[in-house]
């Protein structure tokens, strides 16, 4: 063994990686432009990583003993395993160049080759590469980039933490590749990657690593391929190895993101050195905890208390947070004080946000402050709870004050919400919607986008001209109204059937409705990544909601008025806007959803009072919030699916409601998704090759379905015949008057060339499938 210490009694599971400034994100996209060449874009992200270990022991985590984890990433963590673990499946076996080349080829495709499909990080907001294995993929240790992040830490005098995804996770998460044979599953090639990982672990070991974090947030998921108690028994048969080898670091085993508390003790009993559990989202096996068991399952392990929520920004309670961790202290187990999970899923400093309101700002801890709400529950384990009292009753009063504040609490928006009835959430039956809706006159495999065009530097100067009052609304509203009719030309001129107005006006699909509904504030660095080089910033939901007026009639009406075919208007579903928001923690997710929900439903009567017949409700995160524990979920999908049904019930029979799903695992919400009762359901399709399909055919869907044949998250534009060949297979198992012809999801990240080559190839291969060719 190569490691001596316990971790200290602070540390976090990872951090924001971007960059406190988005660095990263433009060096990388520099990059793929030909702008800079590798060695300067692998010198800044050494800086990148060496700025952000002296950050984290600045704010007080100890440079020695492991407590920095090297969580950094060019793309996505889970393709980092795939690297680390040489398992490059045979369609990418002709790239050629470095190890970055490949990687990125994985992630985003080329012209020859399609990229991994991406899905959803577990019920967060975050996308993750999906590692094709089949029985013939190579597996080969590659440790070169972990070893080398390890020594660039040595040289600023700090003892960091390699972090990789477990191997329980990564295969459980992986799909079979095309050419696997019947009957496979990655998951069958456990031993093979352990030994990997082993080999992995040793090179760290032999490179001075003191500690190692796998992460295996399988454990607390009831939504991979098997049950949850088989994936403990693969966890501890996959430990038993990877514990048994004589030359490695000591082991972090993580079980974030949900409630391991029925697994705890038997994790404890694993040969690793330390085991973390969520303890925001979980809690603690109470029998257990009482009876001794979990102390004697922990004697020689460390248990990391994950107290501070690494999902949400609110300031932690940290008088609940202590008396937690004291339970585990007065056990007799040795505890360390510990965020829940990574911390990439929040914005960096609260600090950088000077225009947002003092006291909503006081409220907030981001990623800088959780540390610092870690470092100080660490100093109460070491010197007593007399020690952070000051900490913890400066929390109590600011929490206190929060409950309180104007806005939290609006008596019209409750009364309304209380208000509601099974009847507002239902519209006319379905053939009479079928007939009134002929009138449309949309054809069979109709074409459209899913909303946004390419959002030029243009349309982002002129936003932030208007911002900075360089330029009167006047000449803003001008501009936008000619961007509106260009997009409206462009796309009559492709051919498409149904039209968008571009969304040109909109800096966000969350964030723009968050401006303008009572209730939110908005911030102004508080990106977080989505997947890759894309990040978001979400908006704090932190009072009660509602709509003060109209924040789409005047675009989309005015779009309408530019052409006879029909103009999408164009929403965020209730259910997408709290999952990419912060909401408040202070009452029941349903209780918001429901505020929001009859904030859309009056914009839905408005803007079909200017005449828009056709709106569509975006709820790309419907699966993302679906919960971990399958106790939980039929309670979700019963709300969620109530709050868009609020939000567009009230639309007339002869109003034809769409909406939009992405990168989700579908067949898990098949009949959530029909309960949604729209009419016409689009969804991401073309990296999978038409998956959803099937489970669609199976259910019997028996509404319009838009499963996407053009993916917008790679810059490949793909040809008339690989659209028309993904068509075919869905109109194979989905009758055409059914099916629509769509990309996978808006275009705002795109550039137009690209835009306009793949939407023309889209038409030209729906135009081919609807003659019979």
């Amino acid at each position: 063994m190569t490691a001596t210490t316990h971790l200290p009694t602070a540390t976090i599971l990872g951090y924001p990686r971007l960059g406190r400034r988005r660095e990263l994100k433009r060096a990388i996209e520099s990059y793929w432009k030909g702008q800079i060449d590798e060695v300067t874009l692998q010198q800044t992200a050494r800086d990148l990583r060496a700025s952000t270990r002296a950050r984290l022991v600045e704010l007080g985590l100890p440079a020695a003993g492991g407590a920095v984890p090297e969580t950094f990433s060019f793309y996505d963590q889970v393709l980092d395993a795939t690297l680390a673990l040489g398992a490059i499946p045979h369609r990418f076996a002709d790239i050629s160049g470095s190890d970055l080349v490949t990687y990125f080829a994985l992630a985003r495709g080329d012209r020859d080759h399609q990229p991994l499909e991406m899905t959803k990080w577990f019920d967060t907001n975050y996308h993750y590469s999906v590692p094709e294995i089949d029985e013939r993929t190579p597996l080969a240790a590659n440790p070169a980039q972990l070893v080398a992040q390890l020594a660039e830490a040595a040289e600023q005098g700090i003892d960091s933490r390699p972090v990789l995804v477990g191997p329980v996770t990564y295969l459980l998460l992986a799909k079979a590749s095309d050419d696997a044979g019947e009957g496979f599953a990655p998951i069958d090639r456990l031993d093979e990657v352990v030994a990997v990982y082993g080999e992995l672990l040793a090179a760290l070991a032999g490179a001075g690593a003191q500690w190692v974090q796998l992460d295996e947030p399988a454990l607390v998921s009831d939504s991979l391929p098997v049950p949850r108690e088989q994936t403990l028994a693969l966890v501890e048969r996959a430990y038993a190895a990877i514990g048994a080898a004589s030359e490695r670091p000591r082991i972090l085993l993580t079980a974030p993101y949900g409630d391991a508390s029925a697994a705890l003790a038997r994790l404890g009993a694993l040969p690793v050195e330390a085991v973390q559990v969520d303890l925001v989202r979980g809690g603690l096996p109470e029998a257990e905890l009482a009876s001794g068991e979990l102390t004697a399952a922990f004697a020689g392990t460390q248990l990391l208390a994950g107290v501070v929520d690494g999902r949400n920004i609110w300031k932690t309670d940290l008088r609940a947070a202590f008396g937690n961790i004291e339970r585990l202290q007065r056990a007799g187990i040795s505890a360390v004080a510990a965020t829940s999970n990574s911390l990439q899923h929040v914005p960096h400093d609260v600090r950088d946000e000077t225009r947002l309101d003092a006291e909503l700002a006081s409220w907030l801890a981001f990623a800088d402050q959780k540390i610092e709400q870690v470092v100080i529950l660490a100093r109460g384990l070491a010197n007593g709870a007399a020690a952070i009292e000051a900490e913890l009753a400066a929390v109590d009063a600011i929490l206190a004050a929060r409950a309180g504040a104007s806005g939290v609490r609006v008596d019209e928006v409750r009364e309304r919400a209380d208000a509601v009835s099974g009847e507002d959430r239902e519209r006319a039956d379905e053939g009479e919607r079928r007939a009134a809706q002929q009138a449309l006159d949309i054809p069979e495999l109709a074409t459209t986008t899913i909303g946004s065009f390419p959002q030029t530097p243009e349309i982002r100067r002129a936003r932030a001209a208007f911002g900075r009052g360089d330029i009167a609304q006047e000449e803003y509203d001008g501009f936008l109204r000619a961007e509106i009719e260009r997009v409206i030309r462009l796309q009559e001129e492709i051919g498409l059937d149904v039209l968008v107005h571009g969304e040109a006006e909109r800096n966000d699909m969350v964030q723009y409705f968050a401006e303008l509904l009572d209730g939110f504030a908005v911030t102004e660095h508080g990106w977080v990544q989505s997947y890759g080089t894309r990040a978001t910033r979400p908006s704090i939901l932190w009072g009660d909601v509602s709509r003060p007026a109209p924040m789409t009639v005047a675009w989309s009406a005015y779009a309408q008025s530019l052409t006879d075919r029909p103009v999408k208007g164009m929403l965020t579903g209730p259910v997408t806007i709290l999952a990419w928001s912060f909401v408040r923690d202070d009452q029941p997710l349903a209780d918001t959803a429901t505020q929001v929900a009859l904030a859309l439903r009056d914009e839905i009567d408005d803007l079909v009072e200017a005449g828009i017949r056709i709106v569509q409700v975006d709820e790309p995160a419907l699966r993302e919030l679906l919960p971990l524990d399958a106790d939980r979920q039929a309670a979700y999908l019963g709300w969620s699916v109530g709050a868009f049904r609020l939000a567009t019930s009230g639309a007339a029979p002869g109003v034809q409601i769409h909406t939009h799903l992405c990168y989700s695992e579908f067949g898990e919400i098949i009949d959530a998704v029909d309960g949604l009762d729209a009419d016409v359901t689009s969804i991401e399709a073309a990296r999978s090759r038409m998956d959803v399909v099937e489970p669609l055919g199976e259910h019997g869907y028996a509404r319009g379905i838009g499963p996407g044949v053009y993916d917008i998250h790679s810059p490949r534009v793909p040809s008339v015949e690989e659209q028309q060949e993904l068509i075919r297979i869905a109109a194979a198992r989905i009758p055409g008057e059914q099916l629509w012809v769509n990309p996978d999801c808006g275009l705002k990240t795109r550039g137009y060339e690209e835009t306009v080559a793949s939407l023309t190839n889209l038409v030209h291969a729906a135009r081919a499938v609807r003659a019979g060719a």
